[in-house]
């Protein structure tokens, strides 16, 4: 998903995104939204979360521990 998208996102969750980064921005969506705030944290693309919006672009963008 590309950042203007994600911004649009948490506007509507009333999160200001102004210089948040990517990965901190959709970890506050997530908790806004009552899931777990774990966007880029899969260990070796390992993610039990299967119905997240996030998880395609998450497991490609996580790093290995």
């Amino acid at each position: 998903m590309k950042m203007h998208e994600i911004k649009e996102i948490a506007k509507s969750h009333h999160i200001k995104p102004h210089n948040l980064s990517k990965t901190v921005l959709i970890q506050d969506i997530q908790r806004v939204e009552g899931n777990f705030d774990c966007y880029g944290t899969a260990s070796n693309g390992e993610c039990d979360q299967a119905g997240c919006m996030w998880r395609e672009d998450c497991i490609g963008g996580a790093q290995p521990n």
